[in-house]
């Protein structure tokens, strides 16, 4: 896949992966002790983890975006 996460998109994407991971996993909150919102929590969170590493996003290569420079 092309490269089109840039730097500070990655950066909020990493942080955002690990709060999503850290709520779903770790919190004690009761909103996330039911299934759904706590494994949506993690798939979200591993996914946005995912792109923040690979730097490629599909739905950016579907609408032709790219955060990075050339």
């Amino acid at each position: 896949m092309i490269k089109n996460v840039g730097t500070l998109d990655r950066i909020l994407r990493a942080a955002l992966g690990l709060a999503l991971l850290c709520l779903g996993l770790l919190s004690g909150l009761p909103a996330f002790e039911a299934g759904l919102l706590k494994y949506g929590a993690i798939i979200v969170g591993v996914v946005m983890l995912g792109v923040a590493t690979m730097r490629a996003c599909p739905l950016y290569a579907i609408f032709g975006i790219t955060t990075c420079r050339a």
